[in-house]
């Protein structure tokens, strides 16, 4: 072979070694990861060339599908085989959460590089790669979606430890070279977040770039395998870490650009790092109209030279038609950088540095209402478990808050884990009856299992959970101590030191609003049933249309008085004019108005307050505080004297509910009133139950015991004494006999009971009514044909008199 066959061979051989890297080189042009401004970081948005964007997505796209030569193939550990295993069938329930995960291990990638520059800043780099970020992209015609972060990134060693075992995650092995040492707001110590990824991928690429390290290409299609190979293909990451994730069919709701702006937003708000998504956004420009605008010029130089003698006034007018003249413009498409979380975490900031207005601002993100807060409180728990939260009272309750309180669970508090989203349905966190509290708590202590979903430690929440509810019960007691002030020094006409008017009205609002809230966790909070009770607001006897206090209450009781009255009804109109009150009244006895349903139940749980016990007005056994001996000695005179009366009155009503027949101390005009058995329930309690039973299916309910207690003093009730007295127990008059009857029943009514026997009860008012206006007869004369279609059932009750002997009880009837 000679020198010149030899020489070609040469040139052939070198051109062909060549070709790969002039492809090489080719396919890194065209995968440019999408490049911003500096300028980014401090705008909402920036805007990138739409064809760049497009030609790099492309070329990402095929790069993706490409068979790697050289690549290393590796086998998963086989607890990684299994973990992933249970992550995609079980684990994670919610698919949403993959962005989650990826984004706070982005953010753990950040925390790392950053911690790291405090005593090397070149480890941070120049340009871009110094910019401290997170973006997001799509590339919907390949159904592919892509996380890029410019943290620490991963060496190859980290590639096959941390995304092949669960033994050493990044975050574990990084914590381990620090010595656990500086804040390093980090989070998933488990290092299991990576692979619910999976939930929507059925492969995956993460392309990493560390300082100490070339760049990288991890991937797998999670079939027991995965494989590592030197990147030749992208373009130089310079620091960080690029995963590109290719969806399931099935998951293609995540190739849209409102879908993954959703869960940023939801999961990963407070993310110390920017995160930006990128959107592609029509705009109109001006069209180019060089060519057109040289011919006009032309033609404008030929007029100039003849109209030279034209007026001053034609060129403006000409001038101004020029400038009214709309522009052509036509359609472009813009690429833009989003910031989604602009809701910086204010409360990692001390609160002397918040203002106000960053408060209610902060509150109407979280909360998502329109209305201020009506108070808040930021704080920071140390101990066992550090947190910091900041917690919102709402102005306004929910529409429906009350009606569905133990149907659904209130979402009320957010927990975040080191700025990232876990949960907004903890009941663990607050309990139900402060579910209307709004605000974020944010643990930096608070441990995690394998899934996020999940908290690992009770206890440690339950060490948050006392807090925060020792903490809005702070701010509510605050709000309650400012009124009481506030109507002190009006009464006194003093108004220094006075709060402002804001604050004397806040706690009214609140009332207004959640009310309710207090009274169940009277009934619900034991631990903080006393606290709870002190925030109680009251309508009494001396109040008129204010609500008052259990301590101002006190203040004004009688001396000697032991005991705090009370009576419960449908309204305050009712309870006022209750016989069961008329000598508690006379005697100047305060007595709290309850009208609420909950407040019963709350007096079955709040049993005294202050050393005071509560006494319901309307049970049997009434005592009243200050009677003398003159008093008393009388009282028991009084009832010798009714005693055949009242045992005749037990027999002739002959009622199985119908405890006994008493004598009163409670009455004083009128002529009888029914009252509930000790242990039994009031006839407000019924009409509450009542109603309760008969809004369900299948519902029943059975009244309690009874007591009819008798005025001693009524005419009425001195007459039948008189008319008993005069005749013998087998000798008494039908209409003695009836008149009691009806006595019993209309004092029935009068204490809110509802009558066993409606029927029974008007035929002996209508007897009665017959009397009083002289009507010989109640039978009404009816036509023939009317006459024969009437019930023979029917026909008796109209001609018998007073003295008729009543059907035996019917059940109960549903009507209130």
């Amino acid at each position: 072979m000679d020198r010149r066959a030899t020489a070609l061979i040469l040139v052939a051989c070198l051109a062909l070694c060549a070709l790969p890297a002039c492809l090489a080189d080719t396919t890194i042009d065209a995968t440019t990861t999408p490049k911003v401004d500096n300028g980014v970081a401090s705008g909402h948005a920036t805007t990138t060339d739409a064809t760049s964007i497009h030609r790099e997505k492309e070329s990402m796209s095929n790069t993706a599908n490409r068979i790697r030569a050289g690549a290393e193939e590796f086998a998963f550990q086989a607890e990684v085989s299994r973990l992933m295993d249970i992550i995609i069938n079980s684990l994670y329930s919610n698919k949403d959460i993959f962005l989650r995960e990826l984004i706070s291990n982005a953010s753990d990638a950040l925390d790392k590089i950053r911690f790291l520059s405090l005593t090397d800043k070149a480890q941070l780099g120049e340009g871009e790669t110094a910019n401290l970020e997170i973006k997001i992209w799509l590339d919907p015609a390949n159904k592919t979606l892509y996380i890029r972060d410019r943290g620490i990134g991963m060496t190859k060693d980290d590639l096959i430890k941390n995304l092949g075992t669960i033994a050493k995650s990044g975050t574990s092995a990084f914590l381990e070279q620090m010595q656990k040492g500086g804040d390093m707001n980090l989070i998933g110590q488990f290092g299991v977040g990576f692979y619910s990824v999976y939930l929507v991928a059925d492969y995956v690429e993460v392309i990493s770039k560390h300082n100490d390290d070339t760049q990288y290409i991890w991937a797998s299609t999670a079939d027991g395998s995965f494989s590592i190979s030197e990147d030749n293909e992208n373009e130089q990451l310079g620091r960080g870490t690029l995963i590109k994730i290719h969806l399931k069919e099935e998951a293609q709701e995540y190739a849209t650009e409102a879908k993954l702006k959703e869960l940023v937003q939801r999961y990963s708000e407070f993310i110390n790092f920017p995160i930006y998504l990128q959107t592609e956004k029509e705009v109109e420009v001006p069209v180019e109209e060089e060519a057109e605008e040289a011919k006009e010029d032309k033609e404008e130089e030929a007029e100039e030279a003849e109209e030279e003698d034209e007026g001053a006034e034609d060129d403006e007018e000409e001038t101004k038609e020029e400038e009214e003249k709309p522009k052509a413009t036509r359609k472009e498409k813009r690429v833009d950088w989003d910031l989604l979380n602009d809701n910086k975490a204010i409360w990692l900031r001390k609160p002397s540095e918040v203002t106000d207005e960053e408060y209610q601002k902060f509150y109407k993100a979280v909360s998502k209402d329109y209305s201020d807060a009506l108070s808040y409180t930021h704080f920071r728990a140390e101990g066992d478990v550090e947190f910091r939260s900041i917690l919102y009272i709402p102005s306004i309750s929910p529409y429906d808050f009350y009606d569905k309180y133990y149907e659904k669970a209130q979402n009320g508090l957010k927990l975040y884990v080191r700025r990232v989203f876990i949960s907004d349905d903890m009941k663990e966190l607050i309990p139900r009856y402060l579910s209307f509290v709004k605000g974020i708590v944010d643990s930096d202590t608070l441990p995690l299992n394998v899934s996020r979903e999940m908290l690992q430690q009770e206890a440690a929440l339950k060490t948050i959970k006392k807090k925060v509810v020792r903490k809005v019960l702070d701010i509510i007691k605050k709000m309650s101590e400012a009124e009481v002030k506030c109507k002190a020094m009006e009464e006194k006409g003093e108004t220094e030191g006075k709060p402002t008017e804001k604050e004397c009205g806040q706690y009214g609002k609140f009332w207004e609003q959640f009310g309710r809230s207090i009274k169940l966790g009277i009934i619900e909070d034991s631990t903080n049933r006393n606290r709870l009770a002190k925030l109680l607001r009251v309508y009494t006897s001396k109040s008129g249309d204010k609500l008052t206090t259990l301590d101002e209450y006190i203040s004004r009781m009688k001396e000697g008085q032991k005991s705090i009255y009370y009576l419960a009804g449908a309204s305050k109109e009712e309870v006022a004019n209750s016989p069961h009150l008329e000598r508690l009244l006379r005697k100047g006895y305060e007595v709290i108005y309850f009208t609420d349903v909950l407040d019963e139940y709350v007096m079955g749980h709040l049993l005294d307050y202050d050393d005071k016990k509560f006494v319901n007005a309307s049970k049997d056994d009434l005592k009243l505080s200050d009677k003398d001996e003159v008093e008393k000695k009388k009282d028991k005179e009084l009832k010798e004297q009714f005693k055949d009366l009242t045992k005749w009155w037990k027999k002739v009503i002959d009622d199985s509910r119908l405890q006994a027949v008493k004598v009163s101390n409670r009455l004083a005009t009128t002529p009888c009133v029914v009252v509930s058995g000790k242990y039994g329930q009031s006839a407000n309690m019924e009409r509450i139950m009542r109603a309760q039973a008969f809004s369900r299916s299948g519902g029943s309910f059975t009244p309690g015991q009874r007591v009819l207690e008798i005025n001693p003093r009524h005419p009425l009730v001195v007459a039948l004494k008189d008319k008993l007295a005069a005749a013998t127990e087998d000798t008494v008059d039908e209409t003695t006999i009836a008149s009691a009857r009806l006595l019993y029943e209309t004092a029935l009514f009068e204490s809110g009971f509802v009558p066993d026997d409606a029927k029974s009860f008007s035929q002996r008012v209508y007897s009665v009514l017959k009397g009083n206006m002289g009507i010989e007869s109640l039978e009404v004369q009816l036509d023939d044909d009317e006459a024969a279609e009437e019930p023979a059932a029917a026909e008796a009750p109209a001609e018998e008199t007073v003295t008729s002997t009543p059907e035996p009880e019917a059940e109960a009837k549903d009507e209130l």
